[in-house]
């Protein structure tokens, strides 16, 4: 029933308690308990006599039929939620019960969203895109090499065809736009090391934020709507799950190799300084690209090191 009302709600005007409650089949202190639970949701909405009900802002929920008018890919399953702690967790506590199955949720809000080295991602209600798709892989966690990187450039790609240029990609799995973050990826992976297992690739794209909603982030960050008015959420959504289904085919056959380049064309760190920061050391030295591992090239003055993805961080030498 909630979801009913937001969509009556989503067009941001007044509507009445009656109409509301016509519209939803319900009694008006029905819809008055539905209306609380706006609040546990952080959906602000005003509520004036003689008017009605109405969202201060409109918004564009995720609607099904919609997000798969856009792929053309295999998908065996598609789940749209309200609310959930992260859908990476959601997806991977149910990993075991969908071996060889492709399915992929979003969410409207998460409580708690999760970005790389356990920091929070800002996840307001209706605003950006939460997505996390699970995908079996046969190989075992060598199979994976790169797949990071190889979502980076799905999610670069859909941007291109979304119109948006000049997208760029920050080792090992953050999207850049405008000198600023524009997504972020996290991978988790279930299963034996040697043998089958499963992935959540979880991607979290801003869309359309406000400030207050963002006060929290605390790096540079640049949304959709920024970069290009009038986009829909349920387009974007679409052709992202797209995107990624169609890098997962081609991984599951080739693995990173075929991108290795592609992806250091547009590596916004390539041939500059660069300071990598772990809980050990700091590296600092040229970037020079990634191989067929997806790991980075780093000139130091000891020579070529290469560095793998783990606890650490990549920033300007100066």
């Amino acid at each position: 029933m909630l979801r009913k009302l937001l969509t009556h709600l989503s067009d941001g005007q007044f509507h009445s308690g009656e109409a509301l409650g016509e519209a939803l089949g319900v009694s008006r202190a029905a819809v008055w308990k539905q209306l609380k639970k706006l609040d546990e949701l952080d959906i602000p909405y005003s509520s004036v006599k003689g008017k009605g009900y109405r969202l201060h802002d409109p918004i564009e929920l995720l609607d099904q039929p919609a997000i798969m008018s856009t792929v053309s890919q295999r998908l065996d399953c598609l789940e749209l939620l309200l609310d959930v702690d992260s859908t990476n967790t959601y997806l991977f506590e149910r990993a075991s019960d969908h071996m060889g199955k492709r399915y992929a949720v979003f969410a409207e809000k998460q409580s708690r969203g999760r970005g790389r080295r356990g920091r929070q991602w800002i996840s307001p209600f209706g605003r950006n895109i939460y997505l996390s798709l699970l995908v079996s892989f046969s190989g075992g966690m060598s199979a994976l090499e790169g797949l990071s990187l190889a979502v980076g450039i799905a999610v670069e790609k859909a941007m291109g065809r979304l119109g948006i240029d000049g997208v760029g990609l920050k080792w090992p799995n953050d999207i850049y736009a405008d000198g600023r973050k524009l997504a972020g990826i996290l991978l988790e992976v279930t299963g034996e090391y040697n043998s089958h297992c499963q992935v959540v690739i979880g991607v979290g794209l801003n869309l359309s934020m406000s400030e207050g909603e963002a006060q929290e982030i605390d790096q540079p960050w640049v949304d959709l709507s920024s970069l290009r008015s009038g986009l829909s959420r349920n387009q974007v959504a679409g052709t992202l799950l797209d995107e990624l289904l169609s890098m997962v085919d081609t991984f599951q056959k080739e693995g990173f190799a075929p991108w290795q380049k592609y992806w250091s064309e547009r590596d916004i760190y390539h041939n500059k300084d660069v300071v990598i920061s772990s809980p050990i050391r700091d590296v600092e030295g040229i970037v020079k690209g990634v191989n067929r591992k997806g790991e980075l090239m780093l000139r130091t003055d000891r020579g070529m090191e290469i560095i793998t993805a783990g606890e650490l961080s990549v920033r300007p030498a100066n």
